[in-house]
């Protein structure tokens, strides 16, 4: 069964690039812009990697994103996590970025996006993978800070497919910044909206009907509201699940805890995904293995799980064939 997760095509579609920032490439990106970092060691940096909740996290995930300044720090992180969706077979990744983050930092957008995108076209050349980018607004400013942002971006529209929202859930309600994603919306780029991780399944609710998303990042607590669960089941809105990050920041107990057996059961259109992989247990071939060793899933659920990515893609009609006939091939599975 291990054979047969690592040769499967994987679809990506929930991954933060910063999140894919090893602690040896931290360490050379620090020496490289002349950077303090609070730890000795790659060891110690790993050793923090205790996290009592999300918030835990993104004090250590903001720190470590201090590293970043060039365009090719930047090309480096997503080159390491494109070489790593290789060694995975991920053949397609929606990646996000945090371009506040780096904002407030004094990195131009155009650094940010520039050597991301350099990457990703090398990837896409060199290694047939392919991918988007998703600019990704932080729930803990402010919407006038998201909007700056993103009328700031649209001079580098080509570079990005659409908006989503992530970092402190509890507290920013999706509706927050309705604003926005009206604007994004009449641009006509993708919406998807981190809710339902720590957040209750309200916010799912407010992130569909207020900022009208395609999809749902992380949606765990979606099981509490029945209604809910039948309008995603009936509007097939795609859940971008990460298992093991939902272990590492203690959002359910252990993975055989885990709502996802459940969730597949009632037909909703789930997907598997790294998260912020460097920092929570590892990539896609990690997130796989450690569900299949809690839930023993069948081959046909596996198959399931990666047509449900494919379905949930924003690629073309071209591509989404090509991914299907990948998995064909793959699997023997039409």
């Amino acid at each position: 069964m291990s054979s047969f997760l690592h040769q499967l095509p994987k679809v990506e579609l929930h991954l933060h690039i910063e999140g894919t920032l090893e602690p040896e490439l931290m360490f050379e990106l620090a020496r490289r812009n002349e950077v303090t970092l609070p730890f000795d060691s790659v060891e110690a940096v790993r050793a923090a990697y205790d996290f009592e909740d999300l918030q835990s996290f993104l004090d250590l995930y903001y720190q470590g994103m201090n590293v970043l300044f060039t365009e090719a720090d930047f090309y480096d992180l997503t080159w390491a996590y494109l070489t790593r969706c290789q060694a995975n077979n991920v053949v397609h990744t929606e990646l996000f970025f945090d371009p506040q983050a780096h904002l407030s930092r004094g990195v131009a957008l155009s650094t940010q996006l520039e050597g991301i995108t350099r990457a990703c076209q090398d990837a896409e050349r060199e290694m047939g993978i392919s991918s988007a980018i998703i600019l990704s607004f932080l729930r803990d400013m402010t919407e006038e800070h998201a909007l700056e942002t993103y009328e700031a971006a649209l001079a580098y529209r080509e570079h990005f497919i659409g908006i989503g929202l992530d970092s402190a859930e509890v507290g920013n309600p999706p509706e927050k910044f309705a604003r926005v994603f009206d604007r994004a919306r009449e641009d006509e780029f993708h919406l998807v909206a981190h809710a339902g991780e720590e957040g209750p399944a309200s916010y799912i609710r407010s992130a569909l009907d207020t900022l009208g998303v395609e999809r749902i990042d992380h949606g765990i607590r979606c099981l509490d509201d029945e209604a809910l669960v039948e309008t995603l089941i009936a509007r097939r809105i795609p859940l971008t699940v990460c298992p093991l990050s939902n272990v590492y920041l203690k959002t359910v107990p252990d993975m055989t805890g885990h709502p996802l057996p459940a969730m597949i059961e009632r037909g909703l259109c789930v997907t598997i995904n790294s998260d912020d992989p460097a920092y929570f247990g590892g990539y896609m071939n990690a997130n796989y293995e450690a569900v299949q060793n809690a839930f023993a899933f069948s081959r046909d659920t596996w198959v399931l799980l990666t047509r449900n990515a494919i379905e949930a893609a924003f690629v073309t009609p071209a591509r989404r064939e090509a991914l299907y006939a990948q998995l064909e091939k793959a699997t023997g599975n039409p």
